[in-house]
């Protein structure tokens, strides 16, 4: 069991998964919610406008059981009164048409949002399968949706009951009354049952809007493997980016090696560190910039090719690790060690002039001023000296 918990859907969707979910038109939808709300218009719209409607449709209703010779001999005339008749039914009626297509539209949304996905539509032969079939049949979603038709069944059937039982005497009477009376109060009875129903439809929907929801995060639930594997889709195998960045370093460690040849000098502490700086007197008001630096193999190698092309090595293992800790590559260094490098760049300047034969071998400076606290080993040294 242990094994399998990473298998486990315990994890809430990520936000890539629920993207998926979206593009694959799956949305968390409560048909509860549109019955509901299409309901509740429908009702707002006869009983608001239900006496015009009532009115238009009665003269449509009585034109056309008016009986004019023509219409029984001419087919023509026939159509064009039927068209007629047609017409105006549909101009009374496309108010309340178009306030249930908008409705339709509206509450199809409210839960999920509005997505257009032509995949929802693909045809799926998984769904043809009867075991799975079987299974969707007995599953706690089939129970809830039955519970749910039986709960409406129940409401709708005990609003017609108390509508009939309480408007009794009522529609009795309406046998007596004239046929545009007894339409007008049927009218007004439908119009009460409807919003009777509607309002008891609103405990059904307080309870499946929020359990379609829970469905659907559930459905859409990972397991701790599932996000794994994510994360390794999104970021890429680490393995692979791994490769890249040691491919990345071994470049930038040419590029930094292309520079030693270049550079004015070496500092090293002699072994463990080596930073190489280069200094252009025609660049004004610019400091000295370390150009290649490392430690241990790296700085080996610098010193090799130090020595190949020439370049000036100082062992000053103070200024070394300073430079090394406080100072990146392409940077100038800071004004705290201007006066030690500055020792350094003139030895070096009376160093190729003693090779061009200008001037005396110089001496190697020592001791080269480090502010305390640049020098990570200081402390180290107070205590042991270093070898």
């Amino acid at each position: 069991m242990a094994e399998d918990s990473h298998l486990e859907k315990t994890e809430p969707a990520s936000p890539r998964r629920l993207e998926k979910a979206r593009e694959e038109g799956q949305l968390a939808r409560s048909r509860e919610l549109n019955t509901f709300l299409l309901l509740s218009a429908g009702v707002a719209v006869l009983w608001l406008a239900g006496a015009q409607l009532y009115k238009g449709l009665s003269d449509i209703m009585r034109s056309g059981l008016w009986f004019e010779p023509q219409v029984g001999t001419d087919t023509a005339y026939m159509l064009a009164v039927a068209a007629q008749s047609a017409s105006n039914a549909l101009w009374l009626l496309w108010p309340l048409f178009g306030v249930l297509v908008v409705t339709a539209i509206v509450s199809s949304t409210l839960l999920g949002g509005l997505l257009l996905s032509f995949k929802a539509l693909e045809p799926k032969f998984a769904r043809l399968n009867p075991v799975k079939g079987v299974a969707r049949m007995f599953s706690a979603q089939a129970m809830v949706e039955l519970l749910k038709t039986l709960a409406k069944a129940l409401v709708i059937g005990g609003v017609a009951v108390f509508v009939i039982a309480h408007y009794q005497d009522d529609m009795m009477a309406l046998m007596y009354a004239s046929v545009s009376e007894a339409l007008a109060a049927g009218v007004a009875l439908v119009a009460l049952c409807c919003a009777l129903i509607a309002a008891s439809l609103l405990l059904i929907v307080t309870i499946d809007v929020p359990w379609q929801l829970f469905i659907h995060q559930k459905k859409l639930r990972m397991s701790r493997e599932d996000i794994r594997k994510e994360n390794k889709e999104n970021d890429g195998d680490p393995h692979v980016k791994g490769r890249i960045r040691q491919q990345q370093r071994a470049m930038a460690r040419r590029r930094m090696m292309s520079e030693v040849p270049r550079a004015d000098v070496i500092v090293t502490n002699p072994r463990h560190y080596a930073v190489a700086l280069t200094y252009r007197e025609h660049d004004q008001g610019a400091a000295p910039r370390v150009v290649a630096k490392g430690t241990g193999l790296v700085a080996a190698r610098v010193r090799q090719l130090g020595h190949e092309h020439n370049v000036p090595i100082l062992s000053a293992p103070p200024l070394a690790r300073a430079l090394y800790h406080h100072v990146e590559l392409g940077q100038e260094i800071p004004t705290a060690l201007y006066s030690a490098v500055a020792e350094v760049l003139a030895w070096v300047f009376q160093l190729r002039r003693w090779r061009d034969g200008l001037a005396p071998e110089p001496r190697q400076p020592s001791e080269l001023a480090v502010p305390p606290g640049l020098d990570p080993d200081e402390h180290t040294n107070m205590t042991h000296p270093a070898s």
